[in-house]
């Protein structure tokens, strides 16, 4: 659904030869404070939306999966807060574009299953690793022109998230022993003690 609103929204500006880059986030004014909640649906073109739309579609899809019970969450407060912390420290330019909700699921997503260390997460991890490791180097300032600051404010808000969400949904459970009646032929010590039949004292009894 995110993904549709944003090709939607872009397609609205081509249709109507509109420019939204301005409603982007624009450090530290007021005025660019409205940023922080639009920033994630605006792109400045076909190939930078485009590039956006498979992580977002891959990893979007991970966390419904995988994490139903905290989806909306992460993805409601993760954008807030990936757009106000963005806005706390980047530079003065217009901020816009989906990759830091991009960055938000990446690190979510990764941390989350180490966190957990349950196995089908930490190989959904592994996975996730695999296929966007290469965009950690884009949270630095390596490429003009790219709000590195977003990249960089969605990968430390989903590695918070991951931590604060660490015991929703699937968590590994911890293995409980059960008592067997084999168990009982043993005492404290793990010394074999089988313990004696009231019959057997009876005769013992009445022998005596």
């Amino acid at each position: 659904m995110y993904v549709f609103i944003i090709w939607f929204i872009y397609w609205i500006e081509i249709k109507f030869e509109l420019n939204f880059n301005k409603l982007g986030v624009y450090p530290r004014t007021l005025e660019g404070f409205k940023g922080v909640f639009l920033t994630h649906f605006i792109h400045s073109n076909t190939s930078h939306l485009f590039n956006n739309s498979i992580p977002l579609f891959v990893l979007l899809s991970c966390l419904f999966y995988f994490y139903k019970n905290v989806a909306y969450k992460v993805l409601t407060l993760g954008g807030f807060f990936t757009g106000f912390l963005t806005w706390v420290i980047a530079r003065e330019s217009f901020h816009i574009g989906a990759s830091g909700i991009v960055y938000l699921l990446f690190s979510f997503i990764f941390f989350s299953g180490i966190i957990r260390k349950h196995y089908r997460l930490v190989a959904l991890s592994l996975i996730i690793i695999f296929l966007y490791g290469s965009m950690i180097w884009y949270v630095f300032p390596i490429k003009e022109g790219m709000s590195w600051e977003g990249h960089l404010s969605g990968f430390l808000i989903g590695l918070l998230l991951s931590i604060l969400y660490r015991k929703k949904g699937i968590v590994k459970k911890e293995h409980q022993f059960i008592e067997t009646e084999f168990d009982l032929l043993f005492d404290e010590n793990g010394n074999f003690a089988p313990p004696i039949l009231e019959e057997k004292m009876d005769k013992e009894q009445n022998f005596d």
